[in-house]
């Protein structure tokens, strides 16, 4: 295979914009394991009491994950994230108002690999998220297994992710005056097993929890689609039914993570690497649906209402499409 190597007189931005990135997905595949180690490393060293008092804080602590987290504005204004911005580019599309009296539950298609752009529009300002929707607060999704590891779920909720629980969603919108938005990568780790380059199959037609949440709750639901995040990374080929996908599925099963064997370019040459590709990321935020409040929703009423959301989102993915270099005759398909 012949290797194509990054030209030494690229311009500083760049190799910031890299190295942002790279940073990024190192705290994806490596930081858990490194907080880890540290944690238990301290315990054998003088500063043994950094552990122990941080055991203590984290016992006492332990419900904030589903208490609305704790977001640090500093790290979300970092400089470091407007560079990762900027290395794709990502741009956050609005087209509707958002009623900050209102609280929100936004669903975020498709999830992609690593799913830059959900990270970098609510977990960053970098796209200036709050400038669309001032009075708006954003909140994040994440499996809670992320929030059981030392130092991490601190860096995590920093940026205003929350566990993926019934009772941490029930938190955040029930905020009485309104101004909360939730968000949920809805087809979750499974879909990351079909993100690549020109794939717009979403994992949807039987995940109904966040409607029924929306309607126990009476909060507008959002469509979200971003264009351009199955493009970072190419996959190891998994059909379904091939042992590959199956041991996927085993290992989602037991771990709760899926393992996508994905590829793209490296830090230093374009050829192969774990580092995205340097491809638009349009993140489209579709008109909130309206959503009427009942306690107790049947089965019928739930599917009424994820009915309408399906529709909504094809209508948002026909509407945008051609202005994102999709083929006319590509279409969603829910799965």
């Amino acid at each position: 295979m012949k290797v194509e190597f990054a030209p030494l007189s690229l311009p500083l931005q760049r190799r910031l914009q890299t190295a942002s990135v790279v940073q990024w997905v190192f705290s994806f595949l490596g930081l858990a394991q490194c907080c880890v180690a540290a944690f238990i490393a301290l315990f054998f060293t003088r500063f043994w009491l950094v552990s122990v008092l941080y055991t203590a804080w984290w016992f006492i602590d332990r419900e904030k994950p589903s208490k609305g987290g704790r977001k640090i504005n500093a790290l979300r204004n970092s400089v470091i994230w407007r560079y990762m911005r900027d290395y794709f580019p990502v741009t956050l599309v609005k087209t509707a108002d958002l009623d900050p009296r209102q609280n929100y539950l936004m669903g975020f298609h498709p999830h992609g690999v690593l799913a830059a752009g959900a990270f970098i529009n609510f977990c960053t300002e970098a796209s200036g998220f709050s400038t669309l929707f001032p009075g708006i607060t954003p909140h994040l999704m994440m499996l809670s297994l992320w929030f059981r590891i030392p130092f991490l779920r601190d860096y995590l909720m920093s940026g205003g992710l929350v566990s993926s629980s019934k009772e941490s969603a029930s938190y955040v919108l029930q905020k009485p005056e309104g101004g909360n938005m939730l968000a949920i990568i809805v087809g979750g780790a499974q879909e990351a097993l079909d993100a690549r380059p020109g794939s717009y199959t979403l994992l949807l037609k039987n995940r109904k929890g966040f409607v029924r949440v929306a309607i126990e709750h009476g909060t507008p639901l959002v469509p979200i689609f971003s264009f351009g995040e199955n493009d970072l990374f190419d996959q190891v080929r998994n059909p379904k039914g091939s042992w590959l996908r199956q041991l996927q599925h085993r290992l989602q099963q037991v771990m709760g993570i899926s393992l996508p064997l994905f590829h793209a370019r490296g830090i230093f040459q374009y050829s192969f690497g774990l580092i995205p590709y340097r491809r638009p990321i349009y993140t489209v935020v579709g008109k909130p649906i309206p959503v009427q409040r009942k306690h107790r929703p049947s089965q019928e009423e739930v599917d009424q209402v994820h009915q309408k959301y399906l529709n909504e989102l094809y209508k948002l993915f026909e509407e945008h499409k051609a202005k994102y270099n999709i083929p006319e005759d590509k279409h969603l398909e829910f799965i």
